[in-house]
């Protein structure tokens, strides 16, 4: 699916289930490589990056086989110290290999990672962890050459900045390091906490995820399990602006509402109705109601998530007569969509890593070009509202982090050709 059609404009009513969360199914699969036996990852979404994590574990001596949502994993014993330059270069969560690497082999080989161009994401902030935990490192021919001297033993290292990837790596270096790792200024986002329950589970010792300093035991061996993947919270967000941006109707199940208080406060400012069901349910509606515009800025969980504000941004840009702002703090290159969407009639103007949003009334057809992941959402979703076919090409991008997106959007209501 090089190219899609979007049949604009269609009001969304039903219900949609959530599926499990990307973001936190990679480094689970990853994890994997620490542990032996036979481990069974369930609720795993059905997804191209899923799928290259998959072979990626296979061209490291592991067997992987993914069934119904399911991936069933068998360690291995001798596990391989040389991450192929094709399937890490796709993907930028693939560096999450070296960690786990090193913690079973002492020596890891990895290229520089790929992934949506939304910025530098630099790993200095792997490599200096690395580096805490006395592992030398060099860079030869496009790869990175990471070499333990001896026993890994613990260390504490505090993050220049909470980045989310560093932590993970880290976390499944020091799980199986000698002695205790003290982690400080790590990243919070649910994702930390669901690989640090997956890696007690399997018999690690990891406290403080959630919180800004997490503390590590090291442990000679861990086990196999089966796990369960939370649900993806940014697929929610996505569901949450469709429904919004389109005035509609819609109950969202196997959501986790803990996990998503920043867009369902955000949405709430704008004037739209949000009701937590319970914990795995949530139901959005909008009353006819005068609609809001806002200012937000994106932050580090638990603030508003930079993965969720190109959707927001084309909500915002159809609150006809308001004024809106998003500030990027996260990654300097993630207003790529604001061209495409101003194309379709909006009415956005960038300044560095502010988008000022004035509302407009009516969103046009157009031909557009996905440029990344969630600005690829962004699109689709105005495409939703916009009068006559919105022609969506780089639908690639979408198949990265969205499993069955317009099949479930065909059961709300919503229509496509390709």
């Amino acid at each position: 699916m090089s190219k899609l059609v979007v049949k604009g404009p269609v009001r969304l009513e039903g219900r949609v289930r959530i599926s499990g969360a990307k973001n936190a199914a990679l480094p689970i699969l990853i994890a994997t490589i620490l542990l032996k036996g036979e481990s069974v990852i369930t609720n795993v979404p059905n997804l191209t990056d899923i799928m290259t994590t998959i072979r990626l574990l296979r061209s490291l001596g592991l067997k992987a086989e993914f069934t119904n949502n399911t991936v069933t994993i068998m360690g291995t014993n001798d596990v391989r110290h040389i991450a192929p330059y094709e399937l890490i270069t796709n993907m930028r969560a693939s560096f999450l290999v070296a960690g786990p690497i090193l913690a079973r082999v002492g020596f890891a080989k990895v290229p520089y990672p790929g992934g949506c161009a939304i910025g530098t994401r630099p790993v200095d902030i792997h490599l200096n962890g690395f580096r805490a935990f006395g592992i030398d490192i060099r860079v030869e021919h496009g790869f990175v050459v990471l070499k333990s001297n001896g026993k890994i033993r613990g260390s504490k290292y505090t993050l220049d900045f909470p980045s989310v990837g560093a932590t993970q790596n880290l976390m499944m270096l020091a799980s199986l390091a000698e002695g205790t790792s003290v982690l400080k200024n790590v990243a919070k986002e649910p994702e930390i906490e669901d690989l640090a329950a997956f890696l007690n589970q399997a018999g690690a010792n990891v406290q403080g995820a959630g919180t800004d300093t997490i503390r590590i035991e090291g442990v000679p061996e861990m086990i196999n399990v089966n796990y369960p993947v939370i649900p993806d919270r940014i697929e929610t967000a996505t569901y949450l602006c469709a429904v919004a941006i389109t005035r509609g109707d819609v109950i969202l199940e196997k959501v986790n509402t803990a996990q998503i208080q920043d867009i369902i406060k955000v949405l709430r400012k704008v004037g739209y109705t949000l009701e937590e069901i319970d914990d795995e349910t949530l139901h959005i509606s909008y009353d006819g109601g005068d609609l809001k515009g806002v200012n937000i800025k994106t932050e580090p969980f638990p603030g508003f998530s930079t993965d969720n504000q190109a959707m927001l941004m084309s909500v915002l840009a159809m609150i006809d007569g308001e004024k809106s702002s998003i500030t990027e703090t996260i990654f300097e290159n993630r207003f790529m969509h604001v061209n495409e969407l101003n194309r379709m009639g909006a009415n956005i103007e960038v300044d560095g890593r502010k988008a000022v949003i004035h509302g407009v009334r009516n969103l046009s057809s157009s031909a557009v070009k996905m440029m990344d992941l969630r600005g690829g959402a962004a699109l689709l979703i105005a495409g939703l509202v916009a009068d006559g076919d919105t022609v969506l090409y780089n639908t690639y991008h979408i198949l990265r982090g969205y499993e069955d997106i317009t099949g479930k959007f065909i059961k709300l209501g919503a229509k496509f050709a390709h």
